[in-house]
């Protein structure tokens, strides 16, 4: 029996997808469960499994299109059997189709796009990697791990120079080349917010630094009992969270959003944590974070990570929040100007941790130190609330007793 393979309902808000990587080819064996095609959105990636054994029939609609809720992608041959590659083949080309079956598995076509674009960026190609990933396909780890590998680890290439990868050929004088590739939805998306928050908000910038010796002090203290108590490390951004809450507690202005000529004060702190991903920034929500412990907050956190890494995220941690913060200290930067996710009215950028001196009670003293960037929508935050609650965020942070006593 013929089965349509279609492109199942989308997320609220997302009219459309592109068809980003079929896993299977024509004529292949498919098992029930056995994810066929990744579809991207704007926002998350969605996959698609087979819901018979079988094999794929026919496909319908190639890798780059775009399809809406419906679409019929490719057809599945219910309970049929793969059709031998080379039926009528000798006996030498038989023995062949192993490994061919094999360089089919690790070709540059089969990997997900955040695979493909960093092998073009590497000048790498899929048959000289191992894939640790589902059905032997490339991780993003894979792919940064043997090119992190110094040249001359790969001795066995002297026995066979003729299979030895040629370095890439330099750059012929003159040669000036360009590459245009489409963006991706989720960059296109991007864009799209980046523009709206600028064309529509009034957007200020409002800088503070913070001593984080206090913080450092708990972490160093407690780091071990905190993980084997929890099962996961005590991180910086716990205490921002926490922090940050006891701000947005006192000036709810900044815990607001606008909705047309109104102003929307939200009783509940749904905080946006950025995450970098394969597939760009991320800002899935930690909803009810007052109300999450300083364990459940990094758990969390260490959770979408994860996910964010395996492009599992969903549309639901992706949807809503009321504040968010940035860190781009993990990237090394030492100061910036976030921009507001909106509909939101401010974001927190946290930075570098830098030790420097700094003047204590008179005397100067080296502190690790972090520059803190408070971007808000002045139509809807004053100045001063802006300025007061990131100096509240730095207070929470400098003397931790205060999140505990919410003071």
């Amino acid at each position: 029996m013929s089965i349509e393979i279609k492109v199942p309902n989308l997320p609220e808000s997302v009219s459309s997808a592109t068809v980003a990587t079929w896993h299977l080819k024509a004529g292949d064996a498919v098992k029930r469960e056995q994810n066929l095609v990744d579809l991207e959105t704007d926002k998350v990636m969605l996959e698609v499994p087979a819901i018979a054994d079988g094999v794929l029939k026919e496909v319908r609609v190639q890798a780059g299109a775009t399809v809406q809720a419906g679409d019929v992608l490719g057809i599945l041959e219910e309970g049929a059997a793969a059709a031998a590659p080379a039926p009528a083949a000798a006996p030498a080309k038989a023995a062949a189709a192993p490994a061919a079956s094999a360089a089919t598995m690790t070709s540059d076509d089969s990997q997900s796009p955040a695979v493909r674009k960093l092998l073009s960026e590497l000048g790498l190609s899929a048959s000289q990697i191992a894939g640790s990933g589902k059905g032997g396909r490339l991780t993003v780890e894979d792919v940064k791990a043997y090119a992190a590998k110094p040249a001359a680890a790969a001795p066995k290439a002297e026995s066979k120079p003729a299979a030895a990868v040629a370095a890439p050929a330099p750059r012929p004088a003159g040669a000036r080349e360009e590459q245009r590739v489409p963006m991706t939805r989720i960059r296109a998306r991007i864009a799209e917010r980046l523009i709206e928050a600028q064309s529509t908000a009034a957007m200020l910038t409002t800088f503070n630094e913070v001593d984080l010796k206090a913080v450092n002090d708990i972490r160093a203290k407690y780091k071990d009992s905190f993980e084997k108590a929890h099962g996961v490390k005590l991180g910086f951004m716990s205490f921002f969270v926490r922090a940050a809450i006891e701000a947005l507690k006192k000036f709810p202005a900044v815990n607001a959003s606008i909705d047309g000529n109104d102003i929307i004060y939200h009783g509940y702190y749904d905080i946006g944590i950025a995450v970098s991903s394969p597939r760009g920034l991320v800002v899935p929500i930690l909803r009810d974070a007052d109300l999450l412990s300083f364990a459940d907050i990094e758990k969390a956190i260490a959770a979408y990570g994860a996910k964010a890494k395996d492009n599992k995220l969903t549309m639901e941690d992706l949807t809503g929040g009321t504040f968010s913060i940035t860190n781009g200290g993990i990237f090394g930067s030492m100061m910036s100007t976030p921009i507001l996710n909106p509909p939101q009215s401010a974001i927190l950028g946290m930075h570098g941790i830098t030790e420097r001196p700094v003047v204590v009670n008179g005397e100067i003293v080296i502190r690790p130190m972090m520059y803190l960037a408070l971007t808000y929508d002045h139509r809807i935050i004053d100045g001063r609330e802006a300025v007061l609650s990131l100096r509240t965020i730095k207070e929470c942070l400098e003397d931790p007793a205060k999140l505990l006593l919410q003071l």
